[in-house]
């Protein structure tokens, strides 16, 4: 007997081996609006359960090696849930108990979320500080193979189990990357993946960086314990690239904290009990800070929800590159002890009524992944280089700077290396610094563009 879990409602599907989020590809689309549908009659589902039944028998008869009929019915249901969209599977003991594991945000693999696009096993995102991550694997690195496994014709599911394996052994993937004239080959090292999902930074003290990973049940906690540790913040920047999705709950929790009114996201599906509506609550609600929120390719499912719902409502700038697309809903239903369904029951529905499956959100600005090439332009002047500049003042300065410098010269050089060593690495930890901001196109565009919201929002509070 099959029955749903309605507890376990996720907006991506965490899986891979070390997560691999299953996001979808333009077949779920086409599989959509390819046929118009029919009910079948009832000769014609008998007819079609007898086929089966057949089939099966004509396997376990005459099939070049011997087969278990439970194995047949296994492998059966799964390419029958993996035909209907690119996220619905059949999931065995192993992999629903991988599930559980993901969701509370630590388990084994290599810390990347997968999917597939147009019939290629693609890279989403690698999660930051995992082993995929350090080996330099990056988001739309198309993995051609698994080690010595060729990843044509194979399915998530397949990939995953190959992928994962015991912390500390190795595994190479042979990838396609764009630009790069032939296939890399990139080792990587197993290890125990522990996702933290949240990452703080403070800009030029008065904005608040955060960079959510993914949405595992610690994400709703973990922002509103950072907004209570940094209580002067004039503005939030929520850094949502290449993050995968996860669970819904999360996601519709993040929004309800700078949303006081209205549905953040409706879900509908076939079935009335799958038409949900997920309302914004008055209570402990931010409505007044200034937000400007980074999405890329690589931001699907739940990171869609908050970046389009906010976007929705007006309470939010996006800035970056068009999402991933992913808008279905799929609800695990426990088949006994140990299996389960994971299918795809609904769609959902941001605040306008717009669909995000297979459209994604489209940034408010947008602005391309890169470096900003910041140099003084040598052509402007400076007011050392006219002639009726005050000399004898700067040649002061430049005295009494070269007195001052071999007076302290050595004691400067080891405050430097002292300041370096205590104070370096904690800045990098807890503030993004003018070189970073340089570093990144798109974060200097989300500072910049709420530096002038917080300006304008002055006296709004």
């Amino acid at each position: 007997m099959i029955k749903k879990n309605k507890k376990i409602i996720l907006s991506g599907l965490l899986s891979t081996l070390a997560v691999a989020y299953l996001f979808g590809t333009v077949q779920a689309k086409e599989n959509n609006t390819s046929k118009k549908y029919t009910k079948s009659t009832a000769k014609e589902k008998l007819e079609a359960y007898v086929k089966f039944t057949q089939i099966l028998n004509v396997i376990e008869s005459q099939y070049v090696d011997e087969v278990n009929t439970t194995t047949l019915v296994d492998k059966a249901l799964k390419g029958l849930m993996t035909n209907l969209d690119a996220h619905s599977t059949f999931m065995d003991t192993k992999s629903y108990k991988d599930l559980s594991v993901q969701t509370k945000g630590e388990f084994g693999g290599l810390g990347i979320s997968i999917g597939m696009k147009d019939g290629a096993l693609t890279v989403i995102a690698p999660l930051d500080g995992t082993p995929a991550d350090k080996a330099g694997v990056k988001a739309g690195d198309i993995i051609l193979k698994i080690d010595d496994n060729a990843t044509i014709g194979m399915n998530i599911d397949e990939s995953v189990k190959l992928m994962r394996g015991k912390p500390k052994t190795d595994i190479t993937l042979t990838i396609i990357r764009k630009n790069e004239p032939k296939p890399l080959e990139i080792k990587i090292t197993r290890d125990i993946i522990k996702i933290q999902s949240v990452y703080s930074k403070k800009v030029d003290d008065t904005i608040l960086y955060m960079h959510i990973t993914s949405f595992d049940q610690k994400v709703v906690k973990s922002v509103k314990k950072s907004i209570q540790e940094h209580n002067n913040t004039k503005g939030i920047i929520l850094d949502l690239r290449n993050n995968p999705g996860g669970l819904l709950d999360q996601a519709v929790g993040l929004v309800d904290l700078f949303v006081d009114k209205g549905v953040i996201v409706s879900q509908k599906g076939r079935v009335s009990s799958e038409n949900v509506n997920y309302r914004a609550h008055k209570e402990n609600t931010d409505t007044h800070t200034p937000i400007v929120i980074l999405v890329n390719g690589g931001s699907a499912s739940a990171s869609e929800i908050v970046s389009g719902a906010l976007q929705d409502f007006n309470r939010s700038v996006i800035v970056g590159e068009k999402t991933f697309g992913k808008g279905s809903v799929q609800v695990v239903m426990p088949i006994g002890k140990d299996e389960a369904l994971k299918l795809t029951v609904a769609r959902y529905y941001l605040p306008s009524g717009r669909t995000i499956q297979a459209v994604g959100v489209t940034p408010d600005i947008n602005v391309h992944l890169g470096k900003i090439d910041f140099q003084e332009d040598p052509v402007l002047l400076k007011e050392r280089d006219l002639k009726k500049h005050l000399e004898g003042e700067l040649a002061k300065i430049d005295e009494n700077t070269t007195k001052s410098s071999k007076k302290e010269s050595n004691t400067t050089e080891t405050n430097t290396t002292e300041n370096n060593e205590t104070n370096g690495t904690k800045e990098d930890k807890t503030i993004i610094t003018e070189k970073q901001l340089y570093e990144d196109a798109q974060l200097k565009s989300a500072v910049d563009i709420l530096k002038a919201l917080i300006i304008t929002n002055k006296g709004n509070n």
